[in-house]
């Protein structure tokens, strides 16, 4: 049975065309999400102001940031992280970017967990990302993915990232 509130692919063009949604493609599977609202968009501002290389790094990461950049990565798949983190600045194109960042933080959105704890984590580490970081606001907790393990720890907290930056989860 269809859903009778769901867009028709009409419907759905014109919302990809003036931006209302922004679509992903995971390793083969599509997802298409609503822009998101303002508590998102104040959680993501709030994160990238506090990224950080570690003071303690000899050969530290400059920790640069893009919000919602789109990434081609090498399987083909397009990506659209909330941030992504980079060491060196990337290239300023009009076109998705083809230089894979060394970490990315989503912020789970209502009704789109699917799409950032299960298909997230294991796509990111699986193309040599060295932090994957899941913020669920509505929970409170933020996990840190690596490609030795996870953590889950409550938010507000302070993150060491693998790749040499530090940020406030708030």
């Amino acid at each position: 049975m269809s859903n009778p509130y769901a867009p028709n692919s009409d419907e759905l063009s014109e919302l990809l065309r003036i931006g209302a949604i922004k679509l992903e493609r995971t390793a083969g599977i599509p997802t298409w999400e609503a822009q998101p609202g303002s508590r998102h968009q104040m959680i993501v501002d709030q994160i990238r102001a506090s990224i950080a290389p570690l003071a303690d790094r000899s050969s530290a990461c400059m920790c640069y940031h893009l919000a919602d950049v789109a990434i081609r990565f090498p399987d083909g798949s397009l990506k659209r992280p909330d941030i992504a983190v980079f060491c060196e600045p990337p290239p300023a194109q009009d076109t998705a970017l083809t230089v894979l960042p060394v970490a990315v933080i989503e912020v789970i959105s209502a009704g789109y967990e699917y799409k950032d704890v299960v298909l997230n984590p294991p796509f990111y580490l699986g193309h040599g990302l060295r932090d994957v970081v899941i913020v669920d606001p509505h929970a409170q907790r933020v996990t840190h993915y690596t490609p030795t393990g996870a953590s889950t720890r409550p938010s507000p907290t302070t993150l060491n990232l693998e790749c040499g930056c530090c940020c406030a989860i708030p």
